[in-house]
């Protein structure tokens, strides 16, 4: 499907997430993304979890729920575009939300816990999903996007933050 997904089904800004998306089968790189955020979040020291590389950074452990309130808002968003909902959906401050997070007082376990509860709802939600639910388009942050983009950006987006922990944290 990912060759399928048509330019005017996203904002341009998500096309750097959806270049990284490796499966054309939603439902198949949510799983495998599953499995992948479990094994690299295992993998990072526990002291490491609070370390930003710079003062104005997020620490990981911030990055890592940042992954996880984005999937919850944009499989929200999914959800109203798959049942033809055109209701325009704001935007979200992420700036906000990881300091206000309290990802800091998080360990590892309670991480994997969030996101594999998460996780598991959004591959339950997309297996749901018929083609023609997929395809439909709504508008969030002031933008066309489709159901299936939703699933792309999300498998892609998880790849770039760990591109970017492995980079300059790790």
């Amino acid at each position: 499907m990912l060759a399928q997904l048509k330019e005017e089904e996203y904002n341009p800004y998500y096309g750097i997430y959806i270049a990284k998306a490796e499966y054309t089968n939603i439902v198949e790189g949510l799983q495998n993304g599953k499995k992948g955020f479990v094994d690299f979040v295992k993998s990072i020291p526990e002291e490491k979890l609070t370390y930003a590389y710079a003062n104005d950074k997020w620490t990981i452990a911030e990055v890592l729920q940042h992954l996880i309130d984005t999937e919850r808002i944009f499989t929200y968003r999914a959800l109203r575009f798959s049942r033809k909902d055109q209701t325009p959906l704001m935007g979200f401050d992420q700036d906000n939300y990881a300091p206000n997070s309290n990802a800091n007082h998080y360990n590892v376990s309670q991480i994997l816990e969030d996101f594999e509860a998460v996780r598991n709802s959004s591959i339950t939600l997309f297996r749901s999903f018929t083609d023609e639910m997929l395809c439909n388009i709504g508008q969030a942050s002031g933008s066309p996007m489709s159901a299936r983009a939703v699933g792309y950006i999300l498998a892609g987006h998880q790849k770039h933050h760990f591109e970017v922990i492995n980079e300059r944290y790790l």
